[in-house]
């Protein structure tokens, strides 16, 4: 599914990512998996703060873009910035062809991204990604 001829900037040995993510983390980030719907820490959360990949730490959205899509994961109508994702094809569904999205930095499967699906954000984009590929840092009272 990835492009075989990029390599991730913060690539580490795959027993290095078994020491660092637990099972759950690992089948997701590592290899694409999904989290089961309505579960996730971050799904209902309305926490303002950054979120960042759970594998490198690197932030990919900010809360003030956050949604509720009703769809069992948290939602996202933008990233942080375009240079903080990867978007890959994703045919693995045969007839229904969607677009993955990676993270930028150390290649971890983070979900998908959908368009035109009527949601009113400034977009018309919906990043539905897992929760267990993202860290929430909270934003700091002043």
């Amino acid at each position: 599914m990835t492009d075989e001829t990029w390599v991730a900037p913060l690539s580490k040995p795959d027993q290095e990512w078994r020491r660092q993510l637990n099972d759950l983390e690992y089948h997701v980030l590592r290899q694409g998996g999904t989290e089961a719907p309505f579960v996730g820490e971050y799904t209902d959360t309305e926490t303002e703060g950054v979120y960042s990949c759970r594998g490198c730490g690197t932030e990919l959205f900010r809360s003030d873009t956050k949604f509720h899509s009703h769809c069992g994961w948290p939602s996202f109508f933008s990233p942080l910035a375009e240079d903080r994702i990867r978007y890959l094809e994703d045919t693995s569904i045969p007839g229904r062809p969607r677009v993955e999205v990676r993270c930028a930095a150390c290649d971890g499967h983070l979900g998908h991204v959908f368009e035109g699906e009527g949601y009113e954000t400034p977009t018309d984009l919906r990043y539905c990604i897992n929760s267990v590929s993202l860290t929430l840092e909270p934003k700091r009272a002043e």
